[in-house]
């Protein structure tokens, strides 16, 4: 029986390319630094990783070791991704995102890479292929309504506090009207990378059609949909508890559990999130995290 490989991509944005968002360089301090744990984990566990540091990492550079492993992997196998930075957001044309009107994204360093373009990604993965993602920013469409009331002070910042919380606060989201200018200053790139709707004439359009993905993808991430995620001196804050949680690997336990032990050691302005999309594999579901 063929022994399973596994493959990791590691990517870590302590800034953005200020020519390609408008001026604005985006500054973090600890994404490279989770990345680099990340990658020590991988190493540890018998995955092949690869690291991409701030310039290195581009979209193409991005999408080609997706690709890459793609194309490599087969049933059985895994591919891990991670990523640390922030998290943006673009209008969404073709109709895939009802409830907020926006797609998110990675604001990777020569531009976003769009939700969209990360899904059709996955779906070029053979069936049985597991894939794990780890995402520590903030990548939900809410981000620009709750950026006006970050815990910076009040019950709040004083609930940070209790969690360890004393640094000077920085999100990993790109502010509301960097978005926008971004976004007007590239609209017709971006617009042009969603899957446009297919005309039927005058009387409307039906549906874009989205690719199958046919491998079970897990989403691990450093908050919900309507929070924010923290940067910090050493580790984001998600990062700096999975760290802790995963014990230089003497967690036992399942996905679920490690899960749930992570979200005890956060704040409750900032609760990981946990879900799954594709195919189901109930045997994935009951590894330990990052087995291969």
């Amino acid at each position: 029986m063929k022994k399973a490989t596994g493959l990791s991509l590691h990517i870590g944005l302590n800034a953005v390319d200020p020519a390609q968002y408008e001026g604005w360089s985006g500054p973090l301090a600890a994404c490279e630094a989770d990345a680099e744990d990340m990658e020590r984990i991988a190493s540890a566990r018998g995955f092949t990783p690869t690291i991409l540091r701030t310039a290195q990492a581009t979209r193409d550079s991005v999408a080609g070791a997706i690709k890459a492993a793609a194309q490599k992997l087969v049933k059985g196998d895994i591919f891990w991704v991670s990523y640390s930075g922030h998290g943006g957001q673009v209008p969404d044309i073709n109709g895939d995102e009802p409830d907020d009107l926006l797609d998110e994204t990675w604001c990777l360093f020569d531009g976003e890479l769009l939700d969209d373009e990360l899904y059709a990604l996955w779906a070029q993965f053979k069936p049985g292929v597991r894939i794990l993602m780890v995402s520590d920013s903030c990548h939900s469409g809410s981000v620009a309504r709750l950026a006006l009331s970050t815990p910076s002070t009040g019950p709040a910042r004083a609930a940070l506090a209790d969690f360890g919380v004393n640094e000077e606060l920085r999100y990993r989201f790109m502010p509301r009207e960097v978005a926008l200018r971004t976004y007007r200053a590239h609209a017709a790139f971006y617009d042009s990378l969603q899957p446009r709707k297919a005309r039927r004439g005058k009387k409307g359009a039906k549906p874009a059609a989205t690719p199958s993905v046919k491998a079970p993808v897990r989403l691990l991430s450093g908050c919900q949909d309507n929070q924010l995620s923290l940067d910090g001196t050493f580790n984001g804050l998600f990062t700096s508890n999975l760290l802790r949680v995963w014990n230089d690997g003497k967690f036992k336990g399942n996905y679920a559990a490690f899960h749930k032990a992570i979200v005890k050691r956060m704040p409750p302005t900032q609760t990981p999130n946990h879900f799954t999309t594709g195919a189901h594999d109930p045997a994935f579901d009951a590894q330990p995290p990052f087995a291969i």
